[in-house]
């Protein structure tokens, strides 16, 4: 997914750790991605179940993201991270 919205790295961590609720979201085996953060930074992330890497990176066009799993609830992904 593309998305232009702004991030706080709290919120990164709230939603990465949200993904390992498989219930909820299908079974996630890896998330990635570069997003733009509201203090005009850049956030890249990582996230395999039960760890995630969250860190400040260089600047990308657009604010980008991967979520790759099983049975995955798409929507539900999508919403989670307001795309």
């Amino acid at each position: 997914m593309e998305t232009a919205r702004k991030y706080r790295r709290d919120e990164i961590a709230e939603i990465l750790s949200a993904l390992d609720q498989e219930e909820l979201y299908g079974i996630v085996l890896r998330a990635k991605g570069i997003v733009p953060c509201v203090d005009g930074s850049w956030i890249h992330f990582d996230h395999v179940p039960g760890e995630m890497d969250i860190r400040e990176g260089c600047a990308a066009v657009t604010g980008r993201l991967c979520v790759i799993g099983s049975r995955m609830k798409e929507e539900a992904i999508a919403k989670l991270f307001g795309v």
